[in-house]
């Protein structure tokens, strides 16, 4: 097979470097002035001529290493004939200005007290930035997203775990876990506030039970999908109970923790702005809540936008990264 491969790569290089010479030339009736040949063609030829001879030394003595050469030199052509390669354009930086486009085209349609434009919506923030009042509605939101996440965090891990190792917990928990997440977070401010008061601890219980039952069943799948031939193996080299919690099954459902994180992380966020309209003194919900009863748009909306950007930030900051980290665990 190699002479064969050889031979017709000797061919093909006498081909290229040695095209068909007119009739004339054989029988010497035309020169080189006569035939159009530059002078130089004399040198060309025998540049071509030892190009050949050196391949032919190489067909011959290389072997089977010919095949992997030929390759080298044919596929570093191509790159660059080819060229380098541009990187794909990325579209998504055109989100926000697209947003604001639109917005600003829609609300010249209505007067400002109705639907301001963006800028007049910078002003407003500007001016609870100024006096001092924006910080303090800020912090208090999350300290109440921190107080009732960080709980249902916790026990979440708990229940989720628990359930994905003993199937007689997974079949006692189940369906408490689908009657919970089946009922609106909000539809538990009233009586949180019956209970707690208007105030912090109301609305932590509100993020509490948001949270706590999604973050729940995703870790509870991500520790079933842990295969069980690991497990096997663990236990027959001597692993306790505790050995494989700690070595196996948390470290193969890290992947899953990341987005029960996110889940969480989303339904809290959206319970805590509900609550805090519904029934309380500061919070960023409390922010919108009052500016639609005053008729202030321009604070309603700058509410609105701290929301959307306080998410936003979490998803780039925190969520996308422990993704990035614990991505090396999935498929483990």
């Amino acid at each position: 097979m190699s002479a064969v491969a050889s031979g017709a790569e000797l061919e093909g290089l006498n081909r290229a470097h040695h095209p068909a010479e007119p009739r004339g030339a054989s029988s010497g009736q035309a020169g080189p002035a006569q035939s159009g040949t530059p002078p130089h063609a004399g040198a060309r030829a025998d540049g071509a001529a030892s190009a050949i001879a050196l391949k032919a030394n190489a067909l011959a003595g290389g072997g089977s290493g010919v095949s992997a050469t030929a390759v080298e030199v044919v596929g570093a052509s191509s790159v660059a004939a080819a060229g380098p390669r541009l990187p794909t354009p990325s579209w998504s930086w055109a989100a926000l200005p697209f947003l604001l486009l639109v917005w600003s085209a829609v609300a010249s349609r209505f007067p400002s007290y109705v639907l301001p434009q963006p800028w007049e919506v910078a002003q407003e923030g500007w001016r609870w930035i100024a006096n001092g009042k924006l910080w303090p509605q800020l912090a208090a939101s999350l300290l109440e997203e921190l107080g009732g996440f960080g709980a249902a965090i916790v026990v979440a891990l708990v229940l989720g775990t628990s359930a994905g190792i003993s199937s007689r917990f997974r079949e006692f928990v189940t369906p408490l876990n689908g009657l919970f997440m089946a009922i609106p977070p909000i539809a538990w401010a009233p009586l949180t506030m019956i209970v707690f008061g208007i105030g912090y601890m109301a609305i932590i219980a509100v993020i509490f039970i948001a949270a706590v039952f999604p973050m729940a069943q995703v870790i509870q799948d991500g520790v079933l999908a842990i295969r069980s031939g690991e497990v096997r193996a663990a236990r027959v080299l001597g692993a306790s109970r505790v050995q494989l919690l700690l070595h196996v099954y948390l470290p193969a459902s890290l992947p899953a923790l990341t987005s029960a994180l996110r889940a969480g992380f989303s339904q809290a966020w959206r319970a805590l702005v509900a609550a805090e309209m519904i029934g309380a003194s500061r919070g960023i919900g409390w922010m919108v809540a009052m500016g639609g009863q005053v008729g202030n748009a321009a604070q309603v909306l700058l509410g609105i936008a701290i929301i959307g950007l306080t998410a936003w930030l979490a998803e780039l900051l925190v969520f996308r990264r422990l993704e990035r980290r614990h991505q090396g665990w999935r498929g483990h």
